[in-house]
């Protein structure tokens, strides 16, 4: 069976939703699965010596502006949250605890959490959104915000960030296809070239 693709992403990226929203429809074609690797780029950000594009000078209203364009472009809605970035952690570990127990929910999960936060302007770090979420796809709210507390997917997430980052990651949406690693929302149409051709 072909390795699904690796997804790193952390909620707060707006280049990561619009690349959520389309990633498993683009795979499935090439008989690929998608596999969800939610991180947290504050972590990334320290051990890289990055930052939010939105904080550095000139280019912060430049990706503002993109952000909105470029929802356009792949015909997906799109509101600047207020405040932006927020904490991811919780959503995070909730997206782990449903892919251990429920994995076949997992992509319907990812995608209401950024659409909460990048279409509704939810604060998806709050448990009762969260619950929400759950709710609204037919799982049980309460198992799966207990979850989120448990030291076990506590750790499951930061064994995710020290993945990510022993393999070169430093951004979000990072993407690897088999090993070749593809950085960006704008990289989709080489992912979908590269499982078309076998690469090049």
């Amino acid at each position: 069976m072909a390795k699904p693709i690796e997804f790193f992403f952390d909620f707060s990226s707006p280049y990561a939703y619009l690349a959520a929203m389309r990633i498993e429809d683009l795979v499935r074609p090439y008989g690929r699965e998608v596999a969800w690797r939610p991180v947290l780029l504050g972590v990334i950000f320290k051990a890289v010596g990055g930052a939010p594009l939105t904080e550095y000078g000139l280019k912060g209203p430049y990706s503002v502006h993109d952000f909105a364009r470029s929802a356009r472009f792949c015909g997906l809605p799109y509101h600047m949250p207020e405040p932006f970035p927020i904490a991811t952690q919780n959503a995070a570990r909730l997206v782990l605890g449903v892919a251990h127990d429920l994995p076949q929910y997992t992509g319907d999960v990812v995608r209401a959490i950024f659409a909460a936060f990048f279409v509704h302007n939810r604060n998806i770090n709050d448990p009762a959104v969260l619950g929400e979420i759950c709710q609204g796809l037919g799982l049980d709210a309460a198992k799966h915000l207990k979850s989120i507390e448990e030291a076990a997917l506590k750790e499951a997430l930061r064994a995710n960030c020290d993945e990510a980052l022993s393999r070169g990651v430093f951004g979000a949406p990072f993407m690897f296809v088999d090993d070749e690693p593809f950085w960006g929302n704008d990289r989709l149409p080489q992912v979908e070239h590269w499982l078309k051709t076998g690469g090049f």
